[in-house]
């Protein structure tokens, strides 16, 4: 018989906590705008990138949603860009609530977000980020010093990953957006009232 005070019961952590990525849907706009809020400042609608996002939808099937205990933690998005000539999308942005980044969370976004991109046929991912942190999911600078960005940027951050062999052969000249406009039925949640 087993003498229970003799037990080692481990208590499940907060990273054995199942967190769920799902595809990004109407409802998750308000959540996904405070999320981003937080993690980047309200200063990031004058970013460069988000110049490559304004009036555009994201590709589709691949803005991404994360669930942890009923709450929206963790959001991805890619978007249609012309890399100078050539197809590509353009990764962004990433954020996970600063409470839960030990989880794991980005990096399952990551792998996700790679596979699905890779699974519906696109060439290559495009992002603006931390080197160290992105050269994991395979990101580097080659072949970004042809291309550049419509506004300032810092060209280290400029990484790429190409998802086909040679998909940014030529590429070069600035990135620009290519994707599907918003339509008027589709504006999405503006976080800041305007003022009359």
């Amino acid at each position: 018989m087993t003498d229970l005070h003799e037990t080692n019961i481990i208590a499940p952590t907060i990273a054995a906590t199942p967190f769920v990525i799902r595809a990004e849907n109407g409802s998750d706009i308000a959540a996904r705008e405070s999320l981003l809020d937080v993690c980047f400042g309200a200063s990031r609608h004058a970013r460069t990138c988000q110049r490559l996002r304004d009036g555009r939808l994201p590709a589709e099937g691949l803005a991404f949603s994360v669930d942890f205990e009923g709450k929206l933690v963790g959001t991805i998005r890619l978007w249609h860009v012309d890399a100078g000539g050539r197809a590509a999308l353009m990764l962004g942005p990433l954020a996970v609530d600063p409470a839960l980044r030990a989880l794991g969370i980005g990096a399952a976004l990551m792998q996700h977000a790679i596979t699905e991109a890779t699974a519906r046929g696109h060439g290559a991912i495009l992002l603006l980020g931390d080197a160290p942190y992105y050269a994991r999911f395979g990101f580097t600078p080659d072949r970004m010093d042809t291309l550049a960005l419509p506004g300032p940027f810092e060209r280290e951050r400029l990484l790429g990953l190409e998802l086909k062999p040679d998909a940014l052969d030529r590429a070069r000249g600035i990135i620009l957006p290519s994707g599907k406009r918003v339509r008027r039925a589709e504006v999405e949640f503006q976080p800041f009232a305007r003022a009359a």
